[in-house]
């Protein structure tokens, strides 16, 4: 693990390469569970495409509603481990471990039982209910390993641990790579399950992860060491981190549900259409993990170093990660808009439509990656030192105050068509970009001190909400 020197005295730059290149690699490792269902479903054609383009929103939305509990464990135990208090950093995993297992066997639950009712009102095509709704069902059984291991994650990566998980991911998506085709097509006595093979797979392999994720907690040889005491319940600590991850849920769930309400409009347009907005989807999702790494070692970072209260140096932190994810999302989106649809033909190799549509959707909204790092950073550090509500305020704003209303204004009232819908991410990356950096340089995000005793979480949400009067 990197040690406590080096995250909070070493140079900035080798700080954050320190953490940001294992967290890079294990968002590329762990994203190419999506992208290795999306190869293989796109062999079986545009409609199975559309099944996992349109359930994958749904999912995403009861994930997200638990997924405060696992921000607020990370933010909580960087801050410790800069303070030094590692006794709270071991309490604040096992209460942690024991909410999101909890709250992730509700949830899940639910979301199988709902999962027809949420297919009717997007009124999908009859050709993708059927594989749309196996599909669903199947990742809500592993939603309670989803939330497990991302629980694992969270922690580790607040105490500076970013090694084991990347191990971990590294093997299961091997498995994974083999798993896929195998359930999908069959093999021998083996049936091909279709599209609900590539969520089989998925499920064996995030349920193999959230195993090894508990076993290294448990064994407390990475910088966390659990006892059974502090597995009894904490309403004190339960009451903290609800409060403090409520808007982290509520921020991810307003994100899930604008992608379900876009699918309403996107489905307006037909299954070319759906696909389309799918492959790029995917698209746009890979060529984001370089900042979506960056901003999770500037979270680290910040947290930490403001936990030592070194509030300069994690100002200085978030600066630099931005400026690194402007860049590299810039030079990465100049690369897809030139080979746009060469990207989009390796996902769909065989519908000319697809390629055409989703070339152009790469296209127009890739010139404005840059923007997307800027705000993924400036919200981490927001989130690192417990200002939940200003990244729940950014959110809501990205996704109903700009976005959906832009699309379906350029889609529905002017010539552009579905091209208005893709013309509704370029504007909105950079609305957002621009909001987020004037709200992070009014500067009082510093006055926040979650490892103070006499700072409670409801003092600092009300001095968010203050923030945001002062900024209207």
């Amino acid at each position: 693990m990197p040690s406590r020197q080096k995250l909070l005295e070493a140079p900035i730059h080798r700080a954050l390469l320190s953490l940001a290149i294992p967290i890079v690699i294990g968002q590329i490792l762990q994203s190419t569970y999506q992208l290795t269902d999306a190869f293989w479903v796109g062999r079986l054609g545009a409609h199975q495409v559309a099944a996992v383009s349109v359930s994958m929103p749904v999912t995403f939305l009861v994930i997200a509603l638990g997924s405060g509990l696992a921000m607020a464990g990370a933010t909580l135990s960087a801050q410790y481990m800069g303070a030094r208090q590692y006794e709270k950093v071991n309490k604040v995993a096992a209460q942690t471990m024991l909410m999101v297992l909890f709250s992730s066997i509700i949830l899940g639950l639910t979301g199988y039982l709902l999962s027809p009712y949420f297919l009717t009102l997007l009124q999908v095509e009859p050709a993708v209910y059927q594989d749309a709704l196996r599909f669903m069902h199947v990742s809500f059984i592993g939603v309670v390993f989803v939330f497990t291991f991302a629980m694992f994650q969270a922690i580790m990566r607040g105490i500076g641990e970013v090694k084991v998980p990347l191990l971990i991911v590294f093997g299961t998506v091997i498995l994974n790579f083999f798993l896929d085709p195998l359930f999908i097509f069959g093999y021998g006595p083996l049936p091909g399950y279709g599209v609900m093979g590539a969520a089989l797979s998925t499920l064996v392999t995030q349920g193999l992860a959230a195993l090894l994720g508990l076993m290294v907690l448990l064994k407390g040889r990475h910088g966390i060491h659990l006892r059974r005491y502090h597995f009894k319940p904490d309403m004190s600590y339960i009451r903290r981190a609800f409060f403090l991850g409520a808007p982290g849920s509520v921020e991810l769930s307003a994100r899930a549900l604008g992608l379900i309400i876009m699918s309403f409009l996107v489905a307006s347009f037909g299954t070319v259409t759906i696909a389309s907005y799918g492959v790029g989807s995917n698209i746009l999702q890979v060529v984001t993990i370089p900042a979506m790494g960056l901003s999770m070692a500037v979270s680290t970072l910040v947290g930490q170093n403001l936990g030592a209260k070194q509030v300069e140096r994690a100002e200085h932190v978030t600066y630099i990660g931005t400026l690194w994810g402007f860049i590299a999302l810039t030079i990465l989106g100049i690369l897809a808009y030139f080979f746009a649809p060469n990207i989009v033909g390796f996902f769909i190799p065989d519908d000319p439509q697809v390629i055409e549509n989703g070339g152009q959707f790469v296209k127009t909204m890739s010139l404005t990656w840059g923007f997307i790092g800027v705000q993924l950073c400036v919200v981490s550090a927001f989130r690192a030192s417990g200002n939940m509500v200003n990244t729940m305020v950014l959110s809501l704003l990205s996704q109903w105050v700009f976005q959906f209303p832009l699309a379906y204004v350029l889609s529905k009232h002017t010539p552009l068509s579905q091209t208005g819908i893709w013309y509704s991410f370029a504007i909105t990356n950079v609305l957002i970009a621009a909001v987020s950096v004037a709200w992070f340089a009014r500067g009082r995000w510093k006055q926040t001190r979650l490892t103070d005793d006499d700072q409670d979480v409801l003092q600092v949400t009300e001095e968010a909400l203050l923030d945001i009067e002062d900024h209207r």
